[in-house]
């Protein structure tokens, strides 16, 4: 029995990330937890994303003489992915600033990163 794939790994990894910070949203009540379960959702996505565009053994897709145009379809590994990645993490760190400098504002206003303390705030 071998060595599963690197790619499996990733994914596997990816998706207990996007469980734990699902969980972490879900189950606590402070605006920094809620963050740290967002961000882990956030790079969770991204291990989904670059697993799914990795080829074990693959190569780069350019053709020549290391890579044929007939196995180019087989080993090459999918660029779009991870392109997608790099636009998503920048994305993400963006997200991420703002809802910490809303966690700020809101720890200015009520002295607490707690809910509960901004029920007047729901509709």
């Amino acid at each position: 029995m071998g060595f599963p794939p690197v790619s499996h790994l990733v994914l596997a990894t990816g998706c207990s990330l996007v469980l734990i910070g699902f969980y972490g949203m879900l189950t606590h009540r402070n605006i920094l937890r809620i963050i740290i379960g967002f961000s882990l959702i956030d790079t969770g996505i991204h291990m989904i994303l670059v697993a799914t565009g990795y080829i074990t053994g693959g190569t780069a897709p350019i053709i020549d003489e290391a890579l044929s145009l007939d196995a180019a379809a087989t080993r090459s590994v999918d660029p779009i992915p991870s392109a997608l990645v790099v636009t998503a993490i920048v994305i993400g760190l963006s997200v991420t600033a703002i809802m910490l400098a809303y966690a700020i504002r809101l720890y200015e206003t009520k002295q607490t990163l707690s809910l509960d303390a901004f029920t007047e705030s729901k509709w």
